[in-house]
């Protein structure tokens, strides 16, 4: 008999698909006083998981990850424990610094969020990108849930 958590999990194609209609992941980096800091964060992920998010330079996510590259990425869905799915991602993120690569991870998200594709870039948008960087969360271990698969029994 398979136990509860073998029966909840995703497969890792369940688990890809999750992961790249997720809206928004709530992503945890280590601060310096030992807390955990928690965010909400847009991203699109590509066929490997890797996730790609951008933020500004000098933000709070951006130091902690200087002194520590660990983090985990948690998505979730469902408003009722028979309706919950989710992923937990743990890994390392990569900060790049590099305002081609900021450009191109914002116009995924954008087109992801919003649907609009960025057909040309604007002074704006440049200014934009030149105060951020992006990150890139390379996951080592995964957790999922898909509680829909319970029929309702607990």
């Amino acid at each position: 008999m398979p136990s509860r958590r073998d029966l909840i999990k995703m497969t890792p194609d369940a688990r890809r698909a999750f992961i790249a209609n997720a809206k928004t992941a709530t992503l945890v980096t280590n601060g310096k006083d030992g807390y955990p800091h928690a965010v909400a964060m847009w991203f699109f992920a590509d066929a490997d998981e890797v996730v790609w998010m951008t933020t500004y330079r000098k933000s709070q996510k951006v130091a902690n990850l200087r002194r520590d590259t660990k983090a985990a990425l948690h998505m979730e869905s469902g408003v009722t424990y028979e309706t919950l799915q989710g992923v937990l991602l743990q890994g390392d993120i990569e900060v790049i610094d590099d305002v081609e690569v900021v450009l191109d991870t914002l116009e995924k998200v954008t087109e992801k969020m919003t649907g609009a594709v960025i057909d040309n870039v604007d002074d704006g948008m440049l200014e934009m990108a030149g105060k951020r960087i992006v990150m890139k969360f390379m996951p080592k271990r995964s957790t999922s849930w898909d509680h829909t698969k319970l029929g309702g029994k607990y």
